[in-house]
């Protein structure tokens, strides 16, 4: 493995913890996802609720998905009250997902009104460390859980957990923070229906890879999206210059799918697909979350440039196969930066079925394009040469030195931009 590749994967490791939430029998109900930023198992300190739900979000449950970081059950997972605000949860399937409230959040009123809409599309809420303030009263009756932790003397927790089941009798109580047989044992008397903490088991790190957007490009984004008029072909241009971005969007139009699959044809399509709520409603968290502190590294330039070359030179077949071609010059390295395989990518970001046959197999006048810009980036020559004769027989060789040094000059340009 080359040195760049090396550094770019170490240095896109993505961290998140799960832990286990059980039931009476002690058996796996649910897992709570956790934020973390290094393998340091605890919640770091300096981020936002804001900045770890974004974080979170689109590093971890949009790359990877809920259903297999929680190993096929319920996922509890802490959002902030801006990003409820904002609807972020309609981005994920509401099946098996269970919202937090967390303790932190402010504009209640603001809260219980979103709350009512999100439960009418099927999502369900648990109020986190509920300490029996009245400020929470509002959201009470709305919740599908409470959580409280364990207080000292224990008497305390259990008095609360039975007031609370006493007045609302449909509610699960979930207890976490349990660190003892005794505590265990004094909560299950009291009618807990869930429990969560170290007695039972400690939260188990995961990783796994991925890349974040240049700050540049967010903001960038941002300028766009601020116009009352929203424009998708300068969407659609901004998130082709940042590989992150791509992968993002079509991860997102993926989900907004569901069990109604599109095939993805180019990036225009997939911001098309998602609409404008939805586009500004993904800037707003990215920004929110400040992703995009690491500058972008040497291997997404060269996916620039390889996405800039396969692009000009399929111009003369159509805007639509120019789009494609980009699209799958972005996709090709996409194996590298997130460590697993290119199919497992394809299958992910659900390609169109040519797109597919053009990255495996290298099939078709966008595969021997995508096997052109490869020959050229190896400096074989004498092959690319023979590629060009079998695709395109009419074009001068002397025709890829222009599209390479264009493709190069243009990777070059974006790349100075979000060093600044």
């Amino acid at each position: 493995m080359s040195g760049t590749i090396a550094k770019v994967k170490n240095s896109s490791v993505q961290y998140i913890a799960r832990q286990p939430i059980l039931d009476k029998a002690q058996n796996i109900y649910a897992y709570e996802l956790l934020y973390r930023d290094s393998d340091n198992n605890a919640f770091p300190s300096g981020v936002t609720d804001g900045q770890a739900t974004g974080r979170m979000f689109f590093n971890s449950l949009m790359f990877v998905g809920v259903d297999r970081l929680a190993a096929g059950h319920r996922a509890f997972i802490n959002l902030s009250d801006e990003s409820l605000l904002h609807e972020l949860p309609k981005l994920l399937n509401p099946e098996n997902l269970i919202v937090e409230i967390v303790e932190r959040s402010q504009n209640i009123t603001e809260l219980v009104e979103t709350v009512v809409r999100l439960k009418k599309q099927g999502y369900h809420f648990a109020l986190d460390d509920y300490d029996g303030d009245a400020r929470w009263a509002p959201l009470l009756p709305l919740m599908n859980y409470i959580k409280l932790e364990v207080e000292q003397p224990i008497i305390k927790t259990t008095m609360m957990l039975k007031k609370l089941k006493r007045t609302y009798p449909d509610v699960k109580i979930v207890v976490e923070r349990i660190e003892t047989l005794e505590e265990y044992n004094f909560i299950h008397a009291a009618g807990a229906d869930y429990f969560q903490g170290f007695f039972f088991a400690r939260p188990e790190m995961l990783n796994h890879g991925n890349i974040e957007p240049s700050k540049a490009a967010i903001f960038d984004l941002l300028r766009c999206t601020a116009k009352t008029n929203l424009c998708f072909k300068e969407v659609q241009q901004r998130v082709a210059k940042d590989l992150s971005l791509t992968a993002r969007i079509l991860k997102l139009a993926n989900a907004k799918a569901g069990d109604n699959k599109i095939e993805m044809k180019s990036i225009a399509q997939a911001v098309v697909y998602l609409g404008e709520d939805a586009i500004r409603q993904f800037v707003r968290v990215l920004a929110l979350s400040e992703l995009g502190l690491d500058k972008p590294a040497e291997l997404t330039k060269m996916g620039l440039m390889r996405a800039r070359f396969i692009e000009l030179f399929l111009a003369p077949g159509g805007d639509e196969m120019a789009e494609q071609g980009y699209l799958i010059g972005l996709m090709s390295i996409l194996d590298a930066i997130l460590e697993i395989e290119l199919s497992v990518v394809i299958s992910e970001f659900s390609l169109d079925s040519s797109l597919s046959s053009a990255l495996l197999n290298y099939q078709g006048l966008m595969g021997g394009a995508l096997r052109l810009a490869l020959e050229i980036e190896y400096n074989n020559w004498q092959e690319a040469e023979a590629i060009l004769n079998a695709i395109r027989p009419a074009t001068n060789k002397t025709h890829l030195f222009d599209l390479a040094m264009q493709s190069r000059t243009y990777a070059d340009d974006i790349f100075a931009v979000v060093h600044v």
